[in-house]
């Protein structure tokens, strides 16, 4: 347990973090599952659009790595070429 009141609000806060970390990441992935499920084209093309500002914030925020992003954006803009 914490002995310092600094200690409890750092446990607090990095918890109230956590949990937007987390449904921030896991909102992004379903958009992520269901541009790979569009088959429209135009539709693709504004869901990509959506998807790589998503990508790009968790980066930026540091809940998935730089580099990881870059490949996820990649290979959707791939899939929604060879549409």
């Amino acid at each position: 347990m914490a002995n310092h009141k600094s200690a409890l609000k750092r446990i607090r806060s990095s918890e109230t973090k956590r949990l937007r970390n987390r449904y921030q990441h896991k909102t992004t992935r379903t958009f992520i599952k269901r541009l790979k499920e569009t088959s429209d084209k135009a539709e693709a093309e504004e869901l990509y659009k959506k998807v790589a500002g998503m990508i790009d914030k968790l980066a930026k925020k540091n809940i998935i790595h730089k580099n990881k992003a870059a490949n996820q954006k990649s290979k959707l803009a791939k899939h929604v070429n060879a549409l």
